[in-house]
């Protein structure tokens, strides 16, 4: 049997294990209304999922008085931690990291969610012992930042090299390409599928299945 290419899988969350992009888009502007701000487009929210926090209401309100983002940060978990439990894992996510960790696979998240945001997410999706390790926003630099990559890496006692990232930001494959590890675009997301092939990611997956089917017989 040909050996495997890689030996680590790392998923972003939010917008590509989990259906959440519209619900963060609405509590991003949500966040922004209830505290009489510029609210910002789809467009503007969308593009700031997979940073941390801070980082996000930053991206997606330049130019604001500084006191405004701890404030949009804490209006925007109020919003979201009403919805969070309404939200579902995209269909065959879970039969595809149960078949990648049947093989053998170390699989990981690194996220632009809060520690307590991902555990939440995990035990509601009945998820929490399937990846060996993970990494969130607010223990390490944000994305693209190479940290989390780095991080995971180590902590797992594996080979950057033999590393993939698979996400549906820019931001994700940027990490990867600043570690140093492959990168894998998902086309279901929050960025558009032009900006994500601009980063030339090694494959592209419109959906779940195809994501599943392409990791099966090359990764």
């Amino acid at each position: 049997m040909a050996r495997k290419r890689f030996d680590l899988i790392v998923f972003d969350w939010d917008g590509t294990l989990m259906d959440s992009t519209s619900t963060i888009v609405r509590c991003i502007q949500a966040a922004a209304k209830d505290l009489g701000l510029p609210v910002p487009d789809n467009k503007a929210a969308s593009y700031v999922i997979g940073l941390g926090l801070q980082d996000a209401m930053q991206a997606a309100l330049p130019n604001l008085d500084p006191k405004y983002y701890p404030r949009m940060v804490e209006r925007y978990r109020y919003h979201y931690l009403s919805k969070d439990k309404g939200l579902e894992l995209f269909d065959g996510v879970r039969e595809m990291l149960a078949d990648l960790s049947q093989q053998g696979y170390f699989l990981a998240v690194a996220t632009g969610k809060s520690r307590v945001g991902l555990n939440r997410a995990l035990d509601a999706s009945q998820l929490l012992s399937v990846f060996d390790a993970t990494r969130c926003a607010d223990e390490t630099f944000s994305k693209p930042h190479p940290a989390m990559l780095q991080e995971l890496t180590r902590e797992l006692g594996q080979d950057l090299l033999r590393t993939v990232m698979i996400g549906d930001t820019t931001h994700d494959l940027q990490m990867a390409i600043n570690a140093g590890a492959a990168g894998i675009a998902v086309h279901y997301g929050a960025h558009p599928s032009d900006e994500l092939k601009a980063l030339n990611p090694i494959f592209a997956a419109d959906s779940v299945a195809e994501l599943h089917a392409w990791l099966g017989e090359n990764a």
